[in-house]
């Protein structure tokens, strides 16, 4: 915003009486606090259904998500679609989150509206579960590990294909692909901490070749679905090597 028993993220500590109290990006999604709908009513819901029907076309098809999924149960976190993910209302600015003291992902039914954008949310939020099975995060106080969390989600997600930029009218060559990982983990920071501009690019600054240089699970940048089914082929063939050694 964890394996585990589901817990309140950690209250900030504050650093003077005019100091806004953060809470880790939890208003941008709702309906977090709030008692889950009855089955009838989120079916009759068009966005749930659409939400749902276009979050099991990802996991089952998307070459990005279906990679994630198997480094996951690897690690030994294996995601249950009913389990892990949920299809809230968001505020309008968001897509989606990871939710760390539930270990959900969280997609925005009202903001996802085309396939695409499921699949390149799904994936951002993948890599941040990823991260958060493998190494120990902390999500709510070290801006640090957000960061780096951040550059990897926006580096091997798609999320800066050229194509995606020129969608955003964004255009540039060289060092582009950076720049724009750069920029949209600042904006994420940004976006579910209440910290300074210039505390979130001094972070991702601090981090950012060690972050941006690590392409676990994916051992490439997947610039496009046939760099993401070679990355998933090779994961899948990676214990056949190392069997025969």
């Amino acid at each position: 915003m964890g394996d585990g028993e589901p817990a309140s993220p950690p209250a900030p500590e504050k650093k003077g009486a005019e100091e806004e109290e953060d809470d880790f990006g939890y208003r941008l999604f709702p309906d977090r606090n709030k008692k889950p709908q009855s089955f009838l009513f989120r079916s009759l819901f068009t966005f749930h259904n659409k939400c749902q029907l276009m979050l099991r076309f990802t996991l089952d098809t998307n070459p990005y998500a279906r990679l994630l999924l198997e480094a996951l149960k690897q690690s030994g976190c294996t995601v249950f679609n009913d389990r892990h993910f949920s299809c809230e209302n968001c505020d309008g600015c968001v897509s989606g989150g990871f939710d760390a003291a539930t270990s959900q992902i969280v997609l925005c039914q009202n903001n996802i509206r085309q396939q695409s954008h499921m699949n390149r949310v799904v994936t951002h939020e993948l890599i941040h579960a990823f991260d958060h099975c493998r190494a120990h995060v902390d999500w709510f106080k070290n801006v640090k590990h957000l960061a780096c969390s951040e550059i990897r989600a926006a580096n091997l997600s798609g999320d800066c294909t050229l194509l995606n930029e020129i969608a955003r009218f964004k255009f540039g060559l060289k060092g582009h692909h950076q720049t724009c990982v750069r920029d949209r983990a600042i904006r994420s920071i940004l976006a579910v901490r209440k910290v300074s501009k210039e505390t979130a690019e001094k972070a991702v600054d601090e981090v950012f070749d060690a972050c941006f240089n690590d392409l676990e699970p994916f051992g490439r940048i997947p610039h496009s679905k046939a760099d993401a089914k070679r990355a998933y082929r090779d994961f899948q063939n990676r214990d056949r090597y190392t069997a025969n050694l």
